[in-house]
């Protein structure tokens, strides 16, 4: 097959990653937004057919193309369109015209055609076709990719629940914990934020050219305009009704619902670089594959890339966000055409977002501890140790314990044994006192981090079992 066609692609979504985003193009494309429009607008014809105020009665075979057509849309309809386009120079009413010439080929009558795209704006169809949009990229691409990175998280979190490691404050040792609990802390984060995304409301209006239904009732007085239209876009197409807009929809459920992949971005950033820095000082190792080059002059390198071109990414995806958010809850009047060309920048953030998620789990997946570097920062950093002694002797009533302790422990070599020297010359500690800190070590200092891991995991087994 020739795939030169990738080699000029000015967007490396479509050209470099084309591969990797398969399961999104459908969604996203131009081509996924033309079957959502000749989605909307064949299920506003039979909502309208319904409607025994209307009085429109099409035939079976007219009601048949349109039930088709709501449910699913053929490349060959997608194709109609861009030839109309190509005339009309005007995307929606060519969806308009495609769909006319559908209804004909099985008998339409001029009143059927007549009713294509009655009473609406352009943005009636468009508003409605991106929530679509919207909430099936969520649904049948972000939200499983998100939990598989999730999921590799928690079983990372598990299984070294129990592995102990220095911890790093501003750059120096602290504390000890466990590599599982630190993992674990992501994961939790980013199901804060995945929930939040599956609570997202995708919202639509259909009611003209300002917001007000003016043709609608023009044409038909009688009827109830917002509640007949709130009954389509929640009863018909399960989105939330919009009642109070000009002629766009506001676009504040879109900003509210790419916000929320925004930060968990910047969340999946923090992760990657914590992941980098712990390759880096050796925490990790990184599984090699043949054939691989790390550098092409320095022969022994195995490079981070995944957690740095998912951090690349992520990037990118709140750089999009950030946009949108300065951009689309904003319009001249009751309409100006700027946010369009924005809009249709949605297939790239999501892109964006999700070869971040993609090199995310690669990443995660090629990663191997090394418990002896581990161990051997932790046995190289008994004044770690200190915090517990101090604290030990505060509950004793030790007023200068902090200081005590400071004095001993800041900026010197602290030891196994000089620390023990140390709790031996506090007299003022209980014999089980000393026996507790005397058995202590780095390793051994790691409070409740192993529960903290493995409680974080029963709890995402539950939200996996409950589809939470």
């Amino acid at each position: 097959m020739d795939q030169s066609f990738l080699w000029d692609a000015i967007s490396p979504l479509d050209g470099r990653y084309e591969s990797r985003l398969q399961d999104m193009k459908p969604l996203v494309s131009e081509a996924g937004l033309i079957r959502y429009r000749i989605q909307v607008e064949a299920a506003w014809l039979l909502a309208l057919a319904q409607e025994p105020l209307i009085g429109w009665s099409p035939s079976k075979e007219v009601l048949d193309v349109l039930k088709k057509y709501s449910e699913d849309v053929p490349l060959s309809a997608v194709g109609r369109v861009k030839t109309w386009e190509s005339t009309t120079n005007h995307d929606v009413k060519a969806v308009e015209y495609a769909l006319r010439d559908l209804l004909l080929e099985v008998g339409a009558t001029p009143r059927d055609l007549a009713m294509i795209h009655f009473a609406c704006t352009s943005e009636d169809i468009n508003n409605v076709s991106y929530a679509i949009m919207l909430r099936s990229t969520r649904d049948q691409v972000l939200v499983p990719w998100m939990d598989s990175v999730i999921e590799a998280l928690t079983q990372m979190s598990e299984a070294l629940a129990s592995t102990p490691m220095l911890s790093r404050t501003h750059g120096q040792t602290a504390s000890p914990t466990t590599l599982g609990k630190e993992l674990a802390v992501f994961a939790h984060r980013f199901q804060r934020q995945r929930l939040q995304l599956l609570a997202a409301r995708f919202d639509g209006k259909m009611s003209g050219a300002v917001g007000n239904y003016n043709a609608h009732l023009a044409a038909y007085p009688e009827i109830d305009w917002p509640v007949f239209v709130k009954g389509f876009i929640e009863g018909r197409l399960g989105l939330h009704h919009n009642p109070l807009t000009t002629q766009i929809e506001n676009h504040d459920g879109f900003v509210e619902y790419c916000d929320m992949i925004r930060r968990f971005s910047t969340i999946a950033i923090d992760l990657c670089r914590d992941m980098w820095g712990y390759i880096s000082i050796g925490y990790f190792k990184q599984t090699l594959k043949a054939g691989e080059v790390g550098s092409s002059t320095m022969p022994h390198k195995v490079n981070p890339i995944d957690f740095e071109n998912a951090e690349g990414n992520f990037g990118l995806a709140c750089s999009f966000a950030s946009h949108f958010g300065d951009k689309l809850p904003i319009s001249r009047w009751q309409r100006d055409l700027s946010d369009s060309t924005v809009l249709r920048s949605f297939g790239s953030f999501a892109g964006h977002f999700l070869l971040g998620l993609k090199s995310l789990h690669k990443g995660l997946s090629k990663v191997t501890v090394d418990p002896v570097r581990l161990e051997k920062d932790l046995e190289e950093s008994y004044e770690v140790l200190g915090e517990a002694v101090q604290t030990v002797m505060r509950r004793r009533g030790i007023p200068d314990a902090y200081e005590r302790l400071k004095v001993a422990t800041r900026g010197q070599a602290v030891t196994s044994q000089s620390l023990n020297d140390l709790v031996e010359s506090v007299t003022e500690l209980t014999p089980e006192d000393r026996k507790y800190l005397l058995g202590l070590s780095p390793s051994s200092y790691t409070g409740l981090a192993s529960r903290l891991a493995l409680e974080w995991a029963a709890q995402w087994r539950e939200a996996v079992r409950s589809k939470t």
